[in-house]
Parts: structure tokens; sequence; C-alpha cells
């Protein structure tokens, strides 16, 4: 774990430095908004791709892209805005009432069509189940949420944990408390990403193809009583993405100047 640590903190430098200050500061936001809105609801079965998320957000429901259905484009644009809620108040603590208000944004078009009588930023009535996976007594797991919250915003406040450990450690506790009858992925994504942005760290992307692998890493806190495995997990995601967007930079800026430098030759 030290060594992805270190791994981390010396990559994260070169990120700033080769990716992140080259940007535009809003074009950067909209490229993070719309690959994080992507992949995570498409953990949940979203069929949207990354080019499709792109143009909703660009024409709204204007124009949905074929095949795709209304529902899923309204899961899409709930997320863009709860997203953009959440952290445009980045500056706010960690609280309850700010976990209901992006949760009432989050679902507001779509909870209420897919579970009858649930509502948009309540916690679930009734105990909660997902997979293979059956969640304790729904009102002892719903009575730790302000604690988990005032918990890690404390840790946030004196500085007590590496970023992405504090981050990868309250998505899993956020997860197996699981107070919302849907969703709750989704925002516990989120909100785990709102710990980082607090700390000006970039934000992590899951993948849905990295799907299992997540949510193995996620089970081994049930079966192994440990976060370590999901640490992990955050800590090679992020490590994976400031690598591949660095080289990425590099190789399209030399792939540019081999190729110009190709065609004035060969046109003198």
């Amino acid at each position: 774990m030290i060594h992805l640590i270190s791994t981390y903190n010396n990559l994260l430098e070169e990120y700033n430095k080769q990716v992140v200050s080259k940007f535009n500061e809003d074009d950067f936001k909209l490229y993070n908004e719309i690959l994080f809105s992507a992949h995570s609801c498409g953990i949940e079965g979203n069929s949207f791709s990354v080019d499709d998320t792109r143009e909703l957000k660009e024409q709204q429901l204007g124009n949905i892209p074929v095949g795709k259905t209304l529902f899923e484009a309204y899961e899409m644009l709930d997320h863009f805005r709860a997203y953009e809620f959440l952290f445009a108040n980045v500056d706010k603590p960690l609280t309850e009432n700010l976990l209901k208000e992006t949760h009432r944004i989050l679902m507001e078009h779509t909870l209420g069509y897919r579970i009858k009588g649930a509502v948009p930023g309540e916690y679930t009535d009734t105990d909660m189940a997902a997979g293979e996976t059956v969640f304790g007594d729904h009102k002892v797991l719903i009575a730790q949420v302000p604690k988990l919250f005032a918990q890690t915003q404390k840790m946030l406040d004196d500085n007590a944990l590496h970023p992405v450990i504090l981050s990868a450690r309250f998505h899993c506790f956020f997860e197996y408390l699981h107070p919302f009858r849907d969703g709750n992925g989704r925002i516990g994504r989120l909100f785990a990403n709102f710990i980082l942005a607090k700390q000006q760290h970039p934000i992590i992307i899951i993948e849905r193809e990295k799907k299992a692998a997540y949510l193995t890493a996620l089970k081994s806190y049930k079966k192994e009583n440990t976060t370590e495995f999901i640490e992990e997990f955050f800590l090679h995601t992020a490590i994976s993405r400031m690598e591949r967007e660095i080289e990425e930079k590099k190789n399209l800026t030399k792939n540019f100047l081999n190729g110009f430098s190709k065609e004035k030759t060969e046109s003198l």
C-alpha cells in the first residue's frame, strides 16, 4: 500500500503539470463530468456510451441517440444535474442535508418510475438487498449515516488520511449502509469523488468494463472485514487513469509533430 501511495503521489505531480494545467478549467470540468457520468451510470446498466453521453450533454432531449430509451436519457440528465450541484458546493462540509438534496436531484425523474412509492431524497423504509448481498436492519444502518459523514468530515479537517484512502473507505462504508431505495452506487461514487475534489485531487472514474473487479473489491469488505481491497482498487484505478492520459497527451503531440515534419519535408 505504501508503494502504491508513493506511486500515486509522484504521478499526481506530473499529471497536474502535463494534463490538468494545460486545459481550460471549464473544459476539463466538462470532460470529467461526461466521462464520469457515462461510466457511473453504465455500471448500473445504462447503455449510453461516452460519445452518446457527450451528445446528450450538448443537445439534451433534442436528439436522443438511436437505440437509447427516454428513461436512460433522463437518468443521465439527472446525473449531470446532481454532479454539477454537488461539485458547485465543494466548499461545503459533508452533511446529511447535502446527501439528501443530491439524491433528490439524482433520482428526480427515474426513482418513482422504477420503484412505486419511493421518494427521491428520502431514505428507504424497508430492508435492502443488492445482488447476492443482504444488508442489515435499515433503521440501524440509516442511523449510522450522519456518523459516517461527521467522522469523514473530521478526517478531512484533520488531514488524517491520504485523500484516496479516505475516499475509498467512505465509499465502502456508505455502500454497506445502503440508505436509499435506489441510486446508492451512483451517489456513493459521487460523494467519494466529492471528497477527492475537496482536497484538489483528480476524480476517480471506475470504468464500466471494470465493474466486476470493482464489486469484488467492495464485497471483500464483507468477506475479509477490511477496506484494503477497495483502497488498492481506488489507487490502481487513479494511477491507471493518470498514466493513460499523460501518455495520450505525449503521444498525440509527438505524432502530430512527426507527421507535420514529414509533410513539410515531402513538400519541399
